[in-house]
C-alpha cells in the first residue's frame, strides 16, 4: 500500500541556531507574511478570522492555505478522548489559493465541508503530537480527495503540483481545536525550520482570536434563540385586531435586554398587548423580563379588569429581583365593544391613529408608577374605537435621547407614523413593513438602548 505521508519529516518547531560568522544561511530570513496578519482577532467572526489567517499567508508566504477547526471543539463536546483517535472530523472554515478569492474557490472546496481524516494523515497526526508536520510532498489521502473534484481538472491539477507541505496544529490550553496546513510549489523553496516557527506563532494568535470569536457567537446564538422565543408568533392575528412586532436590540445583538412585548388572548375574545421594559442589560434584566412576562401570560388568563392585572403585576414584580423599576404599558382591545382599555406602569404612552390621519399619544388618567414598587396606583383609560386605528406600543429606546426631551422624540415617532401610512386599515404585509420603517426612526444614537415595537391594527366588529 502507498505510504500515506511521503516522505513526512516531524518538524520540533525549534528556533534556528545563530549562524557562524561568514556563513548565510535561507533559514536567517524572516518569512514574510501579508498585512492581513495585523488583523487578526480584530474581528470576532470565526470565518473572517479564518480569512485574515489563509490571506495572511498567501500568496506570499506560500501558494495555498486552508483552516480547519474540529468539529468536535466547534460544538463543544466535553467529553474524553483518546490521545490518538482513530480519525478526526475537520469543518473547513477557511481557503486560498494564490490570489484567488473564496469565492473562486467555493464551489470545489466549500467553506463549512466537514471532512474526516484518518489517524495516518498529518493532520491527525499533527494533533496527537502537538508537533507541526514537514512533508516533502501531499499525502495520499488528500490528494486522492482533491483529484476525485474532477470538475474543474486544471485548476485542481495546479494545485496538486506541491513540493512542500506543512501542517500546523492549533492549540489551546492543552486542547486541540483544529490546523492550518500551507502547501508550496515546484517553483519556490520549500518550508523549513524557520517557516515552522513563524506559522506556529500566527498559529498561537489565531487560537486566541477563534477561541473569543466562537464564545462571542455561542453568547449571540444564545441571546437571540432567547430573544425570538420570548416574541408573539409573526403571524399573529386574531378576529378584530392585526398585529405587528419587531426588536431592533442595543449593540450587535449578543447582550439581552429588559424590553419584552406580548399578544395576550382574554377571557371573552378580548386581546391584551404589553410592552414592557426591565432597566439594565445583561442576565439580571433578561431574568426579571422573563419572569414578568411568564406572570402577565399567567394572569392574562384570569377574567380581571386590566388596572387589577396591572396591581397583580406589581406585587409580583416587588418579590422578583432585578423587576423593580420595570416599566411597561398594557393596553386591551374589545372588538365586539369597540373598546381599548390602558393602562400604564410609568412607561410612553401608546400613540393611536384614527381616521383623521393624525398620531396622537394617549393622554393615560394615571400614568402609574414603575413595577416593583408596591405603591402604585393603577387605573384604567377606556377609549372608544368606533373605527379602525392604529395603536403603537413602544419602549423608549425609540423616543429617548440625551439631546431631546422624551416628549420631543414620541412626537417625532408619530410624525413618522402619519408619513408612513395612509390608511386605518392595513394589510399583514403593510403592517410589517411598517414596523420596520418606524424601527428604524431616527432618534437616539443607534445601539444606545433596544427598540421594541408593537403594532395593532384596531378593527371593530359588528356591536353585541
Amino acid at each position: 500500500m502507498a505510504d500515506p505521508c511521503p516522505r513526512a519529516r516531524p518538524c520540533h518547531a525549534r528556533r534556528p541556531g545563530p549562524t557562524r560568522k561568514g556563513t548565510t544561511l535561507r533559514n536567517e530570513a524572516r518569512p514574510s507574511f501579508s498585512p492581513a496578519a495585523d488583523v487578526i482577532g480584530s474581528a470576532l467572526d470565526l470565518r473572517l478570522t479564518g480569512s485574515h489567517v489563509v490571506h495572511a499567508l498567501t500568496p506570499a508566504f506560500c501558494d495555498a492555505a486552508s483552516v480547519y477547526l474540529l468539529e468536535r471543539w466547534l460544538q463543544e463536546e466535553n467529553g474524553s478522548t483518546t490521545a490518538d483517535p482513530p480519525q478526526i472530523e475537520g469543518r473547513r472554515l477557511a481557503v486560498r489559493v494564490g490570489p484567488d478569492t473564496t469565492e473562486d474557490w467555493e464551489p470545489l472546496l466549500p467553506l463549512g465541508e466537514v471532512i474526516v481524516f484518518p489517524r495516518e494523515t498529518p493532520y491527525a497526526r499533527a494533533l496527537a503530537t502537538r508537533r507541526t508536520q514537514l512533508l516533502d510532498a501531499m499525502d495520499t489521502h488528500t490528494s486522492e480527495r482533491l483529484g476525485s473534484l474532477a470538475d474543474d481538472s486544471a485548476r485542481i491539477e495546479d494545485l496538486l503540483k506541491t513540493s512542500s507541505f506543512l501542517v500546523v496544529p492549533l492549540h489551546l490550553r492543552d486542547v486541540a481545536v483544529g490546523f492550518i496546513a500551507c502547501t508550496r510549489g515546484a517553483g519556490r523553496e520549500p518550508f523549513a525550520a524557520d517557516d515552522a516557527v513563524a506559522v506556529e506563532r500566527l498559529a498561537t494568535r489565531a487560537c486566541v482570536a477563534l477561541d473569543n470569536a466562537r464564545r462571542y457567537e455561542r453568547e449571540r446564538r444564545t441571546a437571540l434563540a432567547i430573544r425570538s422565543s420570548l416574541l408573539p408568533a409573526a403571524d399573529a392575528e386574531f378576529p378584530g385586531c392585526r398585529i405587528a412586532h419587531g426588536c431592533l436590540p442595543a449593540g450587535d445583538g449578543n447582550i439581552i435586554g429588559g424590553d419584552w412585548c406580548d399578544v395576550l388572548p382574554r377571557p371573552g375574545g378580548r386581546i391584551g398587548l404589553i410592552v414592557g421594559d426591565a432597566m439594565g442589560h445583561g442576565p439580571e434584566a433578561a431574568v426579571a423580563m422573563i419572569q414578568l412576562r411568564t406572570a402577565v401570560r399567567a394572569l392574562a388568563g384570569l377574567d380581571i379588569p386590566p388596572a387589577d392585572l396591572m396591581h397583580r403585576l406589581d406585587a409580583l414584580a416587588c418579590d422578583t429581583p432585578g423587576a423593580s423599576f420595570a416599566t411597561c404599558v398594557y393596553a386591551e382591545w374589545d372588538a365586539e365593544r369597540h373598546t381599548c382599555a390602558l393602562v400604564g406602569a410609568g412607561h410612553p404612552p401608546p400613540l393611536i391613529r384614527g381616521p383623521d390621519g393624525r398620531a396622537v399619544p394617549v393622554t393615560l388618567s394615571s400614568p402609574g408608577l414603575p413595577l416593583g414598587l408596591g405603591t402604585g396606583t393603577y387605573e384604567a383609560t377606556v377609549l372608544n374605537v368606533p373605527e379602525p386605528a392604529l395603536l403603537v406600543l413602544y419602549s423608549d429606546g425609540l423616543v429617548e435621547s440625551r439631546q431631546t426631551d422624551i416628549d420631543q422624540g414620541i412626537n417625532r415617532l408619530g410624525r413618522a407614523l402619519d408619513s408612513a401610512t395612509t390608511t386605518a386599515t392595513h394589510s399583514r404585509d403593510t403592517l410589517h413593513a411598517l414596523c420596520r420603517r418606524l424601527l428604524h426612526t431616527p432618534s437616539a444614537p443607534a445601539g444606545r438602548d433596544d427598540r421594541t415595537l408593537l403594532i395593532a391594527a384596531l378593527m371593530p366588529g359588528p356591536p353585541r
